[in-house]
C-alpha cells in the first residue's frame, strides 16, 4: 500500500475529523494504551519553548497539544484544519488562540514563530512535502522544527506484532469506543503506509530544514524527528 491509494480530499478529510472530533482525545488514550499523554510531553521538551515566545501547533486538533505551552505562559497558536475540533478545543479552553487553516497554503506571515511542531498529524496532509515548507516559512530563522509521528518498530518481531494490531485490534476497539470507526480504519493504514524514520528525516532535509535528527519512543512506534531553519542563531 502506497500513500496515493489513500489519498482523500482536504474537506473529507476535514469531515472525518468532524465527526470524531468530541471523543477524539479519549479514544486516542485508550488505542495508544495510554501512552499519547508520555509521548506529547516528550514533544514539548523537544521545542522547549519558554515565556516570551510564540509557537506553532500544527494539526493541533482539540488543543491537547498546544495546553502544555499555555500553561507555561507561551504564546501558543494551535492550528487545525477541522472546524469541529477547533470547536471543542476552543470551548474547553477559551485562553488558548485556535487559528483554522490549511497545512500546505498557512495563513501566517514569514518568520512569525519560534518554533513550529506537529503531533500526528503530517501524515494526514496530501502533500506533506508542502506542509514542511510552510513551517519552514513561517518559522524565524534559528527556529526550530518538532514532529511526532507514527514510525516503524526497529525489532523486526515487534513491527510484525504491531502491523497486526494497527490492522486487527485497532479497527476493532474503535467499533466499541469511536462514533466513525471507519475513521480509525483510515488512520491505521495511513500510519502502515507512511515512510520509516530515515525516510521521513530525508524528507525534512529536502524542503531546507537542517540539523535534522530523530528520537525513536516505545521501541520506534513513534518518532520525534527535529531541524532548525537555517541562519540566525537557535532559539533559545
Amino acid at each position: 500500500m502506497n500513500r496515493a491509494s489513500l489519498e482523500k480530499r482536504p474537506d473529507e478529510v476535514a469531515a472525518m475529523f468532524d465527526d470524531v472530533a468530541p471523543k477524539y482525545d479519549v479514544v486516542n488514550d485508550v488505542l495508544s494504551l495510554g501512552q499519547t499523554r508520555r509521548w506529547r510531553r516528550i514533544v514539548v521538551d523537544a521545542v522547549g519553548a519558554v515565556p516570551g515566545q510564540r509557537v506553532l501547533d500544527l494539526a493541533a486538533g482539540t488543543g491537547t497539544s498546544s495546553e502544555p505551552y499555555a500553561d507555561a505562559g507561551i504564546d501558543v497558536v494551535a492550528c487545525d484544519f477541522s472546524l469541529g475540533m477547533l470547536k471543542v478545543g476552543k470551548r474547553r479552553r477559551p485562553d488558548i488562540d485556535f487559528v483554522a487553516g490549511d497545512a500546505t497554503n498557512l495563513p501566517f506571515e514569514d518568520n512569525s514563530f519560534d518554533a513550529s511542531t506537529i503531533s500526528f498529524g503530517l501524515r494526514n496532509v496530501n502533500e506533506p512535502k508542502k506542509a514542511l515548507a510552510e513551517m519552514l516559512r513561517v518559522t524565524k530563522p534559528g527556529g526550530r522544527l518538532v514532529i511526532a509521528e507514527f514510525s516503524s518498530p526497529v525489532v523486526p518481531v515487534w513491527r510484525t506484532m504491531y502491523t497486526e494490531y494497527l490492522m486487527r485490534a485497532l479497527p476493532s476497539i474503535a467499533r466499541k469506543v469511536a462514533s466513525n470507526p471507519d475513521a480509525y480504519v483510515y488512520l491505521a493504514e495511513s500510519i502502515r503506509a507512511w515512510p520509516n524514520q530515515d525516510g521521513l528525516a530525508a524528507w525534512i532535509a529536502e524542503t531546507g530544514w537542517q540539523d535534522v535528527a530523530y528520537r525513536n519512543l516505545t521501541g520506534g512506534i513513534v518518532a520525534v524527528h527535529r531541524a532548525v531553519k537555517p541562519g540566525g542563531h537557535p532559539a533559545k
